[in-house]
């Protein structure tokens, strides 16, 4: 997009207004949408493989091959393989001018990912930003939605629930049944913007309405993370017992599952210490660092939480 065109779409969509749609090619969309459905988010090296084998059957200048290339870069980032995603997103880039806009759109939604990743959110936001306004433009509800909710992660604090609140319109606005799944995420981040805030009841609130939104979406993994989440929240609220059976009822899951989740063991590591014993603690404690140690997303995002974890683990007082 060229500077001016990119500077009118990022005031366009700061002010609200909607620019006038076009349409993404029919074909291009669905392909879109089924690249998106083979995503393994908890496993990203996996499915990097899988779309670098349905890169192979598409020739390089091809939207569809530009745009498992951004998906590429997405699973390289998740990986916090930062530099090999940006070199792959440059590959991209030089070939965007004749591509369709939900390319560029795909394209800016994963650069602005990588650096949100990496920790660079002054970069990220306006890139989101021209994605919202160019995914409007295109009349294409669903990334304009995904950028929205990432402009809730990646914009300064103060302005986060806004645009939440903005992305949950748009969501609650569109007929587009693939749209409405947006639902369950949105709901688990103005939830989690509330607890940031410390207004835990209404986190709570919403973390409840994100559950039901999640089993409706038939995944099995997001329902245990929604179930988490409002145990945590139980937590900050004094409700100990509520949050300790629904964190036993997930260890007792992910055991029959064969997994292991160290944020269940620190939660009933925490919550052992709200009740001031902290010998129960310890053991928990000793088996969230043991599954949270060698995380490479945990370890970076959450030096504090894991320096608690082995204080409380080794019989110490842990840090405040």
């Amino acid at each position: 997009m060229p500077p001016v065109l990119r500077t009118a779409a990022v005031i366009a969509i700061v002010a609200g207004v909607t620019l006038p749609a076009h349409a993404v090619p029919p074909a291009l969309a669905k392909f879109s949408a089924d690249a998106d459905a083979t995503w393994n988010y908890a496993r990203p090296a996996e499915s990097e493989q899988r779309f670098r084998a349905e890169l192979g059957q598409w020739p390089a200048g091809d939207p569809q091959a530009l745009v498992l290339l951004t998906q590429i870069a997405r699973a390289q980032g998740l990986q916090r393989q930062f530099a090999d995603a940006h070199t792959t997103l440059d590959a991209i880039e030089p070939r965007l001018a004749g591509a369709p806009a939900h390319v560029r759109v795909r394209f800016l939604l994963e650069r602005g990912r990588v650096f949100n990743s990496a920790g660079t959110q002054a970069r990220a936001a306006p890139l989101f930003a021209e994605a919202v306004a160019l995914a409007e433009c295109d009349g294409d509800d669903f990334y304009a939605i995904d950028a929205l909710h990432m402009l809730g992660i990646a914009a300064p604090p103060s302005e986060r629930l806004d645009w939440d609140l903005k992305a949950l319109a748009a969501t609650e606005r569109t007929t587009d049944l693939r749209s409405k799944r947006w639902l369950a995420p949105l709901y688990n981040n103005i939830g989690h913007a509330h607890q940031e805030r410390g207004d835990f009841t209404t986190a709570l609130a919403f973390y409840r309405k994100a559950l039901p939104a999640y089993e409706a979406r038939g995944d099995p993994g997001s329902v245990r993370v929604a179930r988490w989440m409002i145990a945590r929240t139980q937590r900050s609220l004094a409700q100990l017992d509520e949050a300790e059976v629904t964190q036993r009822a997930l260890l007792t899951e992910y055991g029959r599952l064969g997994e292991t989740n160290g944020y269940v063991f620190e939660e009933l590591a925490e919550i052992a210490l709200a009740r001031g014993d902290a010998q129960a603690a310890q053991p928990w404690a000793a088996k969230a660092y043991a599954a949270l140690k060698d995380d490479p997303g945990f370890a970076a995002d959450q030096p504090p939480r894991l320096a608690r974890l082995a204080a409380v683990a080794a019989g110490k007082a842990p840090p405040p």
